[in-house]
């Protein structure tokens, strides 16, 4: 699947990406008020109050890790959830995140047939001014087979976007369907990830990479292992550092020998590090940017000691 030649392909944006930073850090961005630093929770109840809370505090995140890692990611979820204030802080959210020059992975899990899904795509992928969102990448959910791929793999290509499947996801339940023997006695997992391996070899180019990867959780790290080897052409999403479990060594299985091929993501563990010790008695929620960065940096180093990370 070669692109254009004006198109620069998302994999080797991610490439070019990690090898600056020298990590493979993704900061989830899920607002919830609840949690958000006291001193950004609205004083209101309207939607339009909570949604600039989120956006505010969103902002507030990019500004504190955007020296430090490659990309974010939006859970979508968040923001619809706030109604039209909330889309609006979304799109605010990604224009400041690329601007401060960080890749953005929506996190959205969109799957449809026909022209619902070449909508969804043409909503979510990449940044021109046609674009609903703007996204660089978007997660995508395959389980309605390959016509409700084919769209958003069009429109990647013709963007220079990238796309994350969900093969292997990190929740407890994944597995119910997820791990079902099925042709062969092979699991419905492999057989998405055999898919998934397809479709990254035909976006790959010239990069060791392709532009359509894998979701692929932490807190299965012996599958997570299996899927490296399964998808050696695939990047990885892998979701469940930090709060749901997993730690560096549960992921190290995602990484090639020069420490590329995954993308790690922790969202609460990085986002509210002013409510958690030792950031909460460091910091507070008074220097809440600084907990943020602390956490983060905190897990660049803990990559780099445990994996092979440490060769970037």
């Amino acid at each position: 699947m070669d692109q254009p030649n004006s198109i620069r392909p998302f994999s080797r944006r991610l490439h070019e990406a990690v090898r600056r930073c020298r990590n493979p850090v993704v900061v989830g961005l899920d607002p919830r008020i609840e949690q958000i630093p006291v001193p950004l929770r609205p004083t209101g109840s309207s939607l339009a109050a909570r949604a600039d809370a989120c956006k505010q505090f969103c902002c507030g995140v990019i500004d504190a890790v955007a020296a430090l890692v490659p990309a974010v990611k939006p859970q979508v979820a968040f923001f619809e959830a706030l109604g039209t204030p909330g889309i609006q802080s979304l799109i605010d959210v990604i224009s400041h995140a690329r601007s401060a020059g960080l890749l953005v992975i929506a996190d959205a899990k969109r799957g449809d047939i026909g022209s619902t899904a070449e909508a969804y795509a043409d909503a979510w992928l990449g940044a021109s001014a046609a674009t609903g969102y703007g996204g660089d990448a978007l997660t995508i959910n395959p389980y309605l087979g390959n016509d409700s791929l084919e769209p958003f793999v069009t429109v990647a290509r013709e963007r220079g976007a990238g796309l994350f499947v969900l093969v292997k996801t990190s929740n407890p339940g994944g597995g119910q369907f997820q791990d079902l023997a099925v042709q062969g006695n092979e699991t419905v997992y492999r057989h998405v990830a055999t898919f998934v391996e397809h479709l990254a070899v035909h976006s790959r180019g010239d990069n060791q990479y392709g532009d359509i990867g894998a979701v692929v959780g932490a807190t299965y790290a012996a599958q997570l292992t299996e899927l490296r080897v399964a998808m050696p052409h695939a990047w990885l999403l892998v979701p469940g550092y930090g709060s749901q479990g997993a730690g560096a060594r549960e992921v190290a299985g995602g990484f090639d020998g020069q420490g590329l091929g995954a993308v790690i993501n922790n969202s609460r563990g990085l986002i509210y590090a002013h409510a958690r010790e030792p950031f909460a008695s460091r910091y507070g929620a008074s220097q809440w940017q600084s907990a943020v960065r602390a956490a983060t940096e905190e897990m660049i180093a803990e990559l780099r000691a445990e994996t092979t990370v440490g060769r970037l």
